[in-house]
């Protein structure tokens, strides 16, 4: 049973329209407008303790949990489980953040321990942060379905830049495919968008859930947001298949203004509710005859 806080928040997202399938945002789970949360474990207090107080007040509004920096391989399995069961409990999936190129190195049977090991402890999407995994895409995208074979999500991670020596000739890109290019390594960091939109495809044919952009370079500061870059990918992946990690609130204010409420982030757990007010802002103007006010004035 929902506590009264629970009962209040969803009484006043239905004064917005929401809940209903044809609205702009529905109740969870939400296959679009997500917000993944940022876990609050970098602070003194108990992990368990501090999530607590947030999914409390910010629990109807959050969609996913990120395990940020490999966190969770610094805690014991029991804590792990418990945040997890906590997470669920609200209604909120878990995910891994991007650890899984760390297990790499110790072999390819590893990985596939660790996912067993994920979905033991309560994960639901394991995250893959392409440009660490530094893998030729054809094994990135084994990687994928053995995710999906296991029953867990998978969230392949890309930038928009790449190592030059990963810039496949132009010969090799026909029908979308990534040949590896034999070159010597460089450390030049090239920008080419298509190039991970073609390979952000690719993961999705292999069964990839929905695709993480970095911030870096293209949205991490509102004052030098990349437009034209996150116009082409939501173009060409779809907006319920990209989510979108938003470094700050001002980043935040421009992809709901810009895309509505339907856009998915990947914020700090302290962003959570300033998001909600935007997406419910945009709405109510869409929507002038709602006479709700933003839920927040109500906890």
């Amino acid at each position: 049973m929902r506590g009264w806080r629970e009962e209040v928040v969803a009484l006043s997202l239905r004064g917005y329209g929401y809940g209903n399938e044809e609205d702009d945002r529905p109740e969870k789970p939400r296959r679009y407008g997500v917000t993944e949360m940022r876990s609050p474990f970098y602070s003194f207090r108990p992990a368990n303790q501090a999530l607590q107080e947030i999914l409390d007040s910010l629990g109807p509004f959050v969609d996913g949990l990120k395990f940020s920096g490999g966190c969770h391989s610094l805690m014991g399995k029991e804590l792990v489980r418990e945040i997890t069961d906590l997470a669920h409990k609200h209604d909120i999936y878990v995910s891994t953040g991007d650890w899984a190129e760390h297990l790499l190195r110790q072999g390819p049977s590893s990985f596939k321990q660790y996912v067993e090991e994920c979905k033991a402890l309560g994960f639901d999407t394991i995250e893959l942060n392409a440009g660490s995994l530094k893998l030729p895409e054809e094994a990135l995208l084994r990687l994928v379905r053995l995710i999906k074979s296991s029953g867990l999500r998978a969230k392949p991670l890309f930038s928009v830049k790449f190592d030059s020596s990963d810039i496949p000739a132009s010969r090799d890109r026909a029908f979308g495919a990534y040949i590896a290019p034999v070159k010597e390594q460089s450390p030049e960091r090239v920008e080419d968008v298509d190039l991970l939109i073609r390979r952000a495809e690719r993961c999705l044919e292999a069964g990839a859930d929905m695709i993480m952009i970095d911030a870096d370079d293209i949205c991490q500061r509102a004052d030098s947001l990349r437009t034209d870059i996150v116009a082409k990918i939501i173009g060409r992946l779809g907006l319920e298949k990209t989510m979108f990690e938003a470094s700050n609130a001002s980043t935040s204010e421009w992809f709901v203004k810009r895309y509505g409420p339907r856009v998915n982030l990947f914020v700090d757990h302290s962003d959570v509710m300033n998001l909600e007010r935007l997406r419910g802002f945009n709405m109510r103007r869409s929507n002038p005859t709602s006479c709700f006010s933003s839920p927040f004035f109500l906890m």
